[in-house]
Formats: structure tokens, sequence, C-alpha cells
């Protein structure tokens, strides 16, 4: 398999907190990584130290084989994307200018997009349902829109290494399922993605691999079916977590 991400020794400080602890982990080409933890253990931090755009206390990040400090801000662009929790928009922009921001990193200095990545970013915005949104300002979306537009931007990016920060966040029940489907469609198995989620079901219904975060022991990782485990759900959570079996899938539920 293709590694596309890994981690040696990693470990991030905040303040006097360690919030992840000698990290090894390896993401390798058409896995879905779910990562799931309590609020304040981490989990975005770790997505931004993947990123490059956080230091870690120490420990090795690698890209397609190589330190994330042997590239340019551009070549990490064009190998791993992140779709940030929440998107400020500090400037004026329409719905299609944001979306074009997606094939920023593979234009030279002065480049304008041309008329093909118009094309894709048109076709984009359909799939996510915002086709008529083109000339819309930002501004005026609901956060359910803007968080499609956010997938559709990170998609029109299209990197072989992708980080979602809570895509789901406020999608309704349908949008939340059809992103995650559009992700893993367009995705298909010549990506890897690395998502944080806040719903132990959307891990299990739509990761190969989860990573769990915990406040006071080691993280685990490893296939879903060997890593979301009642115990392990119980821990996570500090709450009691029961499964049921429906239709030869699992569900989970606080009891």
């Amino acid at each position: 398999m293709n590694a596309y991400l890994q981690t040696r020794g990693l470990t991030i400080r905040k303040g006097k907190r360690t919030l992840c602890q000698r990290l090894d982990l390896t993401i390798n080409q058409g896995e879905v990584w779910g990562v799931l933890g309590q609020n304040g253990v981490g989990k975005t931090s770790l997505l931004y130290s993947l990123a490059g755009l956080e230091s870690p206390l120490s420990g090795e990040r690698i890209i397609m084989q190589q330190p994330i400090e042997h590239y340019s801000r551009r070549q990490v662009a064009q190998n791993l994307g992140l779709m940030l929790q929440d998107t400020p928009d500090p400037f004026p922009a329409t719905v299609l200018q944001t979306a074009l921001i997606g094939r920023h990193p593979y234009l030279s200095r002065w480049q304008w997009e041309n008329q093909n990545d118009i094309q894709l970013s048109l076709g984009m915005l359909k799939k996510v349902g915002l086709d008529g949104f083109e000339q819309r300002q930002v501004t005026s979306l609901s956060g359910g829109e803007r968080r499609r537009l956010a997938l559709a931007t990170l998609l029109i990016q299209s990197p072989p290494m992708m980080l979602l920060d809570e895509p789901t966040n406020h999608l309704d029940l349908h949008y939340q399922h059809a992103m995650l489907k559009l992700l893993l469609q367009e995705s298909k198995l010549t990506h890897a993605i690395f998502m944080v989620l806040h719903d132990v079901n959307l891990v299990a219904q739509y990761c190969t691999h989860a990573l769990l975060l915990f406040n006071d022991k080691p993280a685990v990782a490893g296939s879903c079916d060997s890593v979301l485990t009642v115990e392990n759900l119980n821990q996570v959570f500090n709450t009691q977590i029961n499964k049921a079996c429906i239709q030869s899938r699992d569900f989970y539920y606080v009891d």
C-alpha cells in the first residue's frame, strides 16, 4: 500500500496540556479514517499539526514519503487539503470565486483560472446542491450551505490526502449522508481521508479505520472492526454506550 500520511512519535502540547503523545500513525491510499474524542481532547489541534499549520512539540509528519518540512506551502496544498471546522470570510466573494480557491495550488503566480477550472467548479457546486448559487455572496449562505461549499472547494482541490474537521457540522440528516457519500464517491480509491466526526455511527458506516483520542491514555488506532468496541467508546466519551445490530450493521447508542 502507498502511505499518504504518517506520523512518528508525534507529540502535541497546548499550554501545560499534552493533547497527543508519541502518536505513530500510517494512513494509506484508499483508507477512510474517522477521529473520535471528547471536546477539547485535541482533534482539531491534531489536524492543524498534520497540515503543517501548527508545530508539534516533537515527532515527524511525513507526506508522500517526505517530511512535511521538505515541501513548500504550495507543494503541501497539492498533496494535502484541509477542510476547516469553520471557514471565515474576511473578504467579499461569490460562491464560484470561493470554490475556485480549490484550484489555486495548481496555478503559477499571476496565473488566472481557465475555463476547465471554472467548469470543474461549476460541476462540483452542482453535486453539492449549490447550482444556481454561483453569483451569491458567501456571506448570504446558511451554515449548511457554507459547509457544502467548503466540501466542494476541497473536492475541487482534490489532493491525494484530505483532512476534514467536522464535515457534517451544520448539515441536516439528509445532507450528512449525501455529503459523506459524495466525498467517498469522488475520492474513490485514489485518495485517503482523515476526518473528525462526533457521530460514532457515521464513523462505523463510512470509515474503514478509526482513531480514538483519550484524555488520560494513549490513542487507539486501527480498523473500525477492531477499534469501535463498546469498551473503547465508553472510555472515549465517558458515558454508557451500547450496540445494536440492525440489518447486519452495528449502531451505537447512549444507554
